[in-house]
């Protein structure tokens, strides 16, 4: 049986997720933003937590950590660059490492922009990948460390993971993403349409998450710096995709 993935929201917009594996029993968090969501959705699933996976050190994603580590005995796996924001992990991870949810593997890859210590994980067996702030449902995060380069690198790499892999993001940040891509791309057609999805997801008390890698590449304008679409939106026709990806984010930063 291959994992099984709960999202779910809590705090004021961040988005928790547990990935179990049915054949084992093991069952993750994906970084630990709120610890009484988080037992809540375990209770309701009726799986127990073996694991925090941490993606990057911001309170909003680490808060959780110590009190569910009291209740659960569950093992912590934090990036290196975050060890002093999480100094009891269990264990730190790097670029190319990997790490077991039971029988689940997940490849790590350090994607720094949002923050330089961020990491992403690519369960690549189920097609799930867990991306925090890096990459959202039609945006991305916002850059408080490193370089433009460096952020877009970050994205270039996990736009190229397979149009089906599924993206689980670490806030619903798609309404308001929507609007900014709206007015930075108005003309494509399948944004237009994934908006209004947007919309009734969320009159209908859900939200779109997890989306595809395909569908970010079609709607995303952080994914699509290389279409003159977007270079014109910004006033930088003819440039780079990083310069274009830049002007997209600092656009983004004042809307």
């Amino acid at each position: 049986m291959s994992a099984q993935i709960h999202a779910f929201l809590c705090l004021q917009d961040n988005i928790g997720v547990l990935i179990h594996d049915p054949n084992t029993g093991a069952c993750a968090a994906i970084d630990a933003p709120d610890e009484g969501a988080i037992l809540a959705a375990l209770a309701e699933k009726g799986w127990q937590l073996t694991d925090i996976l941490v993606t990057h050190r911001h309170g909003d994603h680490v808060q959780g950590i110590d009190g569910l580590k009291r209740r659960t005995g569950c093992r912590v796996v934090a990036p290196i660059k975050a060890r002093e924001a999480v100094p009891h992990a269990d264990s730190y991870v790097r670029e190319s490492d990997t790490v077991h949810v039971g029988g689940l593997q997940a490849h790590v890859w350090e994607t720094p922009g949002h923050c330089l210590d961020h990491v992403s994980y690519w369960f690549a067996a189920d097609r799930a990948l867990f991306a925090g702030d890096t990459l959202f449902t039609l945006g991305c995060g916002r850059m408080f460390e490193g370089t433009y380069a460096e952020f877009w690198h970050s994205l270039q790499r996990l736009a190229a993971l397979p149009d089906e892999a599924r993206v689980y993001c670490g806030h619903d940040y798609t309404l308001s993403n929507a609007r900014f891509a709206l007015a930075a791309d108005p003309d494509n057609a399948a944004l237009r349409a994934r908006a209004e999805e947007a919309e009734e997801a969320k009159a209908e008390g859900r939200f779109l998450v997890p989306s595809t890698i395909g569908q970010e590449k079609a709607t995303n304008p952080f994914l699509r710096t290389g279409e003159p679409a977007l270079a014109k939106s910004v006033d930088k026709q003819g440039a780079s995709p990083v310069e274009v990806f830049q002007a997209l984010r600092e656009w983004k930063n004042r809307f």
